[in-house]
């Protein structure tokens, strides 16, 4: 991805969603991921792996300086990853010494090593954690925190894993609160069971017109 030359560039708030072609984010990696609302279709992710989705997984984590997670997010990957102790695995690695800064209304402590609750207004501590430097903040799944992340415009690219399943309920990617806005795709491919890696940098207010009209 483009990014501004030098040592002093703020972080770029980045969202990485596996989502059905219907628009479902709801839990993708195992039937008991996340069954609220009566979810019952959980772990459509996994007949559609291959090691060039891991691959692309992988390289995104290379990038990240901190996490934002919601809280079921948070509750998932803290029951997990933390057991994963291999040296030889990147996601384990980043996500077990990175910063990790948890959005919650409910929770009153984290115990993930490095990991803070986000303390006053979500948006104005999502604002000043993009304020530092670095490279990526990165939000993985958090879908209840996207729509907040979306709705405040605070989101600079989307990578999406679009998985060519339909399921006809569950969370969606874009809830009601989702600004009108442009994206520009940077990268796109597709890997042999036909999972479409797409990745867009948000670019402004949305444009309309007619069609047949001159640009």
């Amino acid at each position: 991805m483009n990014r501004p030359e030098g040592t002093d560039a703020t972080m770029e708030l980045t969202v990485t969603e596996f989502v059905t072609l219907d628009g479902v984010v709801q839990s993708p990696g195992g039937p008991g991921e996340d069954t609220s609302g009566g979810f019952a279709h959980g772990g459509w992710v996994q007949p559609h792996s291959s090691e060039e989705l891991g691959a692309h997984v992988v390289d995104i984590f290379s990038r990240a300086d901190a996490f934002l997670l919601g809280r079921g997010t948070y509750d998932i990957f803290a029951s997990y990853w933390p057991r994963v102790t291999a040296p030889d695995n990147p996601i384990a690695r980043s996500l077990n010494t990175l910063p990790k800064h948890v959005a919650s209304t409910t929770l009153r402590r984290v115990d993930w090593t490095n990991s803070t609750l986000l303390e006053g207004d979500t948006v104005e501590a999502v604002r000043r954690l993009k304020a530092s430097p670095g490279r990526e903040l990165q939000v993985h799944g958090s879908g209840g925190l996207l729509q907040t992340l979306l709705a405040h415009d605070l989101v600079d690219v989307l990578n999406l894993h679009v998985i060519p399943v339909t399921i006809g309920s569950g969370r969606r990617l874009f809830g009601a609160g989702t600004q009108p806005r442009m994206m520009l795709l940077e990268a796109s491919r597709i890997t042999p069971r036909g999972v479409a890696l797409l990745t867009y940098r948000l670019a402004g207010p949305l444009r309309t017109g007619s069609i047949g009209q001159a640009d």
